[in-house]
């Protein structure tokens, strides 16, 4: 394997860092910073702009498993310390971030393309992931059971599972990151990650404050390359006894079928088409402005992203002028610009939303505004609201992943709440409303494993994120994001 001896990579002026060394365009495994076999990379594009802004190094199947190696030789030491150690090395990993949260929210916009203020809060929401697990790992103690049996003693004990393999998205490139990591190295297991091919650096960088932490080498182990040749290799693997996913339900479907025959311990965060409600008696300023929030963050590229919008019909011609014009005072440009809305990733994204958009339109929706491709490049599509858009709309089933807004009239609370649950997806839905009856009802009765009532964000280190039926399996965040990658052992004592 080539390890990198320079102190700063040469191409990490474009992108404008006060530290270039966080730009590491190379795997890091057993405390190294390894290059592709026969120095194999891939270029990691600006999409606001399409410059070249490195080339990342792409590992091959070998050198994928040689990450395994690293982090199961590693894992006996690092899940003996005392968890009051590994919090001690993991707020210093908190503080090495935060103290850098300038550069890796710019290096984020470069790749990424988000807004820059978007990457500034997804920088401190990725922080808060290892500040929250650096304290939960001192938490999980030895829990005493009354015994079932005369002279016995029985306990529980939580015991990390082994090594943890991560595979995370484009779309958060940090947040996703720790948000798996903190929640694994909190409970002493040692972790092998592979980051969207898109947004390399992003986790390259991360990898490069762990070690600045003091993270021990072959705890955290990050591995660039393409998808199918890194993780394949961990999915036949015994020794590697968790894996977490946030993607696309098609390829959760796949990984979940590779890893059947070592029957590994998943957690999985797929896809969601999130429906917002908004009832007649709801805040229309409330509930504009929060719907506008819901679509649009990180130019609609998000799990959590408002697809259906159900308006009652009372209110229904209001909400929709009101929508409409806030939706076209959205400004748009690259993201260093600090705009609303920044590119999309690839050119696929801006494919799909024009099927969507042709879609829709073909099936009688209105379009009230955007509906095109924005001057500002190739990859920026215009904050677009359709209207009267039915059910049977391909984008009324389908994760758009942009910034296209559909719009549509229901009558009732019953048809409204079933027209919502009709998708394989269930991560979050939508919900506003003035009548405490109502939010009880159809927060018990939408089939999502998270509700926002009258309100956007819901998410942060605390809460257990994740969904249901085809949105995915296990929870992120809170304790139950640590106990995912713990194993129960029962112990049952007699003294005699």
């Amino acid at each position: 394997m080539k390890q990198d001896t320079s102190a700063t990579y040469a191409g990490a002026d474009g992108f404008g860092l006060a530290d270039q060394r966080l730009v590491r365009p190379f795997s890091y495994i057993g405390g190294k910073w390894i290059g592709g076999a026969q120095g194999a990379t891939r270029d990691v594009t600006d999409p606001a702009t399409g410059q070249v802004l490195g080339a990342m190094a792409s590992l091959d199947d070998e050198q994928s498993a040689t990450a395994v190696d690293a982090a199961q030789a590693a894992f006996a030491d690092w899940s003996a310390l005392l968890p009051q150690e590994r919090s001690v090395i993991l707020r210093r990993w908190f503080d090495q971030i935060m103290d850098n949260r300038d550069d890796l929210a710019r290096l984020m916009v470069r790749e990424q393309g988000k807004p820059l203020s978007e990457a500034l809060g997804e920088i401190e929401y990725a922080a808060s992931f290892v500040e929250f697990y650096a304290e939960e790992t001192k938490r999980p103690n030895i829990e005493g059971i009354t015994s079932h049996l005369p002279d016995a003693e029985v306990e529980l004990w939580r015991e990390p599972v082994g090594v943890a393999a991560l595979i995370t998205p484009w779309n958060f490139p940090a947040a996703m990151l720790t948000r798996k990591a903190a929640a694994a190295l909190a409970a002493g297991c040692t972790v092998v990650a592979h980051p969207s091919g898109e947004t390399p650096f992003s986790a390259t960088a991360l990898a490069e404050l762990a070690e600045r932490a003091g993270l021990p080498a072959g705890v955290f182990n990050i591995v660039t390359g393409k998808a199918q040749t890194v993780v394949e290799p961990w999915t036949r693997d015994v020794r590697v006894r968790a894996l977490s996913f946030t993607g696309s339900t098609e390829i959760g479907r796949l990984l979940y079928r590779q890893c059947a025959d070592t029957v590994k311990r998943l957690v999985m965060e797929l896809g969601g088409h999130a429906p917002v409600i908004v009832f007649k008696g709801a805040d229309l300023d409330t509930a504009v402005a929060e719907t506008i929030k819901a679509k649009f963050a990180t130019s609609g590229q998000d799990c959590l992203a408002a697809n259906r919008i159900y308006v009652e019909r009372p209110i229904y011609d209001e909400f929709c002028a009101r929508f409409t014009a806030a939706t076209q005072a959205l400004s748009v440009g690259p993201g260093m610009d600090d705009p609303d809305i920044g590119p999309l990733m690839n050119a696929s994204a801006i494919q799909k939303l024009e099927t969507h958009v042709a879609d829709a339109l073909e099936q009688g929706a209105r379009l009230a505004c955007g509906g095109k491709r924005h001057a500002a490049g190739p990859l920026f599509y215009e904050p677009t609201v359709l209207l009267n858009v039915p059910d049977s709309a391909a984008i009324m089933h389908e994760e758009t992943f942009g910034p296209v807004a559909p719009l549509t009239p229901f009558d009732s609370e019953d048809e409204v709440i079933a027209r919502a649950n009709a998708s394989e997806y269930g991560l979050v839905a939508y919900l506003h409303s003035q009548d405490p009856r109502r939010i009880y009802r159809a927060s018990r009765a939408l089939q999502f494993g998270m509700v926002a009532v009258n309100r956007t964000k819901v998410t942060g280190a605390p809460i257990p994120f994740g969904g249901v039926k085809q949105s995915g399996i296990g929870r992120e965040g809170a304790r139950l994001g640590m106990e995912e990658f713990t194993d129960v052992k029962y112990v049952c004592r007699d003294w005699a």
